[in-house]
């Protein structure tokens, strides 16, 4: 199944011609509420985290990409570090597999539990990010598929209709899509959410999110929930 790489590229112009879906006020004041508590509730695991990232290989604590945001805005996502120091630098930027050797120890618990994610939590509290939304995609990512030809994500039928909202740090890609499936299938899915979204759909997208991390089975191949 295809991996994600990377290409200059500019913008696509087919994302700029969407207006973006204005924001309700509920979910906006459910993003802050919900980060601001997080935040605060999670700062001691930040701790334990930390340590036992650097005692694991000395390496950095955090790692951080500019991802594309609402409207093709770029912003910059941190989380902690859950592969070996310069994992890209020969490979390029390859999705972990499964089984990826690049993944350390404390990261693959982080990664099966999105405890990687905590600092996404300062994104969405400042505005760039949302709890529910499509994922957050690299700016100029491409696609491998199956049959060895290069796919621009931009280029993707779906890609300028799932900017118009925030990228989430959850969604029903994310929960509901199959992990190793072509991005365009998974696209269809954040197209869903984009006609669909509302307040209580949110709730329930992040309230299945709990579950899948209580279960810590957010890195399996198989059905999430």
């Amino acid at each position: 199944m295809g991996s994600a790489l990377m290409v200059s590229s500019s913008t696509n112009s087919a994302t700029a011609t969407l207006p973006p879906v204005v924001i309700p006020l509920g979910k906006r004041v459910l993003d802050v509420g919900l980060a601001g508590v997080g935040l605060a509730a999670s700062s001691p695991l930040w701790a334990l985290l930390a340590i036992a990232i650097k005692w694991e290989d000395g390496g950095p604590v955090f790692f951080s990409q500019e991802r594309s945001g609402e409207g093709g805005r770029v912003f910059r996502v941190w989380k902690f570090r859950s592969m070996i120091p310069d994992a890209e630098k020969h490979v390029g930027a390859i999705q972990a597999t499964d089984g990826d050797p690049r993944v350390t120890r404390i990261g693959r618990i982080m990664r099966s539990t999105a405890m990687d994610e905590l600092p996404q939590l300062w994104s969405i509290f400042i505005g760039d990010m949302s709890f529910v939304g499509p994922r957050a995609l690299r700016p100029g990512e491409i696609e491998v598929l199956g049959s060895g030809l290069l796919e621009a994500l931009e280029d993707v039928p779906g890609y300028a209709h799932r900017a118009r909202v925030r990228p989430g740090l959850t969604g029903v890609a994310q929960i509901y899509a199959p992990r190793d499936i072509p991005r365009r299938n998974k696209f269809r899915y954040d197209r869903l959410y984009v006609a669909r979204q509302s307040f209580w759909l949110d709730v329930k997208l992040i309230a299945t999110s709990f579950w899948i991390t209580f279960r810590g089975r957010w890195e399996t191949r198989a059905s999430k929930v």
